[in-house]
């Protein structure tokens, strides 16, 4: 059934959803460092480059599965492809518990690869983080037309999307402490052990498995005009359209330095502390609390992704601001304090990012499917596809510090990236009129 009038139960329902891919998104990204020191120990010079893989396949799983989500929603609708999503969520998670058994249970058992041995636990553990992107492609392509287009009164869209990935900050800023503190119960990083992750994982299938079971019960109705049915076929190549094009590169270069730095703060926080830099949060360098480690790094990654989440509900009461203009002043903010960051060696002008990036993703979509009517499903899923570029520039950072031996230098990608997004915000968000739909 297709309707324009809707209330707020759906709304909640597919942003509490966002919320878990948000969550899980950053558990996979915080896993980074205590799987370096866990699987490993003995990769050589490859440490980084390695470690940064799990993110790497993460996010190929948004390139090659989100045009999938795109289909699913054209053909079974939203709900149904919210919940294959979810069995995806689900089919990751099992994948990273058998990871931990088996590196648990096999530790010699390894793959040798030039100086580097790669325990197989850790093989599992990133096909596991392909499949957790997949889940999390397939339930973005549901999400972002659907919290664009949704009719909920005395909104816009750039304000419903704020407030969906305000929520979804709320995960990613609650993720880092859950791996801390929960999943290896405050032990310090060098003294983590894989094992500790069986209870936890454990516990976030069956939480999944209930979701998943409410949801398909639950009533999420579809939009109408926002998806072409078989009967429908569409005219015109989504690629015609200059403004999307060029917005699928900007979000291609966003997600590539928000992810670089949510991923990668804490490895170069690591680097400056084995280097003698002391990094100090209110004069303390370290954080403990009843006993328990909770670590400066992952309090690092909180803090910049509660920026996420302070600046979300922020651009929420900004109705009068275009997302246009918008992008223009975080973009040129955010490309000064990466220089400042490098120049200085000062990791909280990164940390402080976090409050620019958090609206860049609403604008940058609200400006790319302007206008798109009946393509906006398809739209949406070549449009997740760009959000591989978190996979690209992570890795490539990765490699670039242990080329360089150092991650100091390698920030800028991330004044390359801000940069172009900064271009698409002047230049590339206009839309021709040609590409003006009746």
């Amino acid at each position: 059934m297709k309707t324009n009038k809707h209330y707020i139960w759906p709304f909640a329902i597919v942003t509490f959803i966002y919320f878990i891919v948000g969550f899980l998104t950053t558990v996979n990204e915080q896993l980074q460092a205590p799987l370096k020191v866990t699987f490993l120990s003995e990769a050589g010079n490859y440490k980084n480059t390695l470690t940064t893989s799990i993110t790497f396949f993460f996010f190929l799983g948004y390139l090659l599965n989100s045009t999938l989500g795109s289909k699913w929603v054209n053909i079974h609708g939203y709900q149904k492809t919210i919940i294959r999503g979810l069995l995806f969520i689900i089919a990751g998670l099992s994948m990273y518990l058998t990871s931990t058994w088996v590196g648990y249970t096999f530790p010699d058992s390894a793959l040798h690869f030039s100086s580097a041995t790669i325990p197989y636990g850790f093989l599992f553990f990133i096909f596991g983080s392909f499949l957790m992107g997949t889940s999390a492609a397939i339930i973005q392509v549901v999400v972002n037309p659907y919290v664009a287009s949704y009719n909920l009164k005395g909104t816009t869209s750039v304000q419903r999307l704020n407030i969906t990935t305000g929520i979804n900050s709320i995960g990613t800023t609650a993720a880092p402490f859950f791996v801390t503190l929960i999943m290896f119960s405050g032990t310090s990083i060098e003294n983590v052990q894989i094992q500790q992750l069986l209870i936890p994982l454990a516990v976030l299938i069956l939480i999944i498995l209930i979701v998943t079971f409410l949801t398909s019960k639950l009533s999420i109705p579809d939009i109408a005009n926002t998806r072409a049915s078989e009967e429908e076929p569409l005219e015109r190549s989504i690629w015609s359209f200059r403004h999307f094009v060029l917005g699928v590169l900007a979000i291609f270069f966003y997600v590539g330095t928000e992810v670089a730095i949510g991923a990668n703060i804490n490895l170069y926080a690591f680097e400056l502390m084995q280097t003698g830099r002391t990094i100090k949060y209110f004069g303390h360098t370290d954080l403990i609390i009843g006993g328990k480690d909770l670590g400066i790094h992952a309090f690092l990654s909180t803090l910049y992704w509660g920026g996420f989440l302070v600046g979300r509900v922020i651009s929420s009461f900004l109705k009068n601001v275009s997302a246009r203009q918008q992008l223009i002043t975080t973009s040129s903010l955010a490309a000064i304090l990466v220089i400042i960051a490098m120049t200085t060696e000062n990791i909280w002008f990164l940390v402080a990012i976090g409050l620019l990036h958090s609206s860049m993703w609403s604008c940058i979509y609200s400006l790319s499917i302007n206008g798109l009517k009946q393509y906006t499903s398809k739209a949406s899923g070549v449009f997740v596809s760009a959000v591989f570029g978190g996979a690209v520039f992570t890795l490539v950072q990765g490699g670039l510090a242990d080329y360089m031996d150092s991650w100091r230098w390698t920030w800028i990608l991330s004044v390359i990236c801000e940069l172009l997004i900064l271009f698409y915000a002047l230049f590339g968000s206009t839309q021709r009129k040609k590409d003006i739909l009746p």
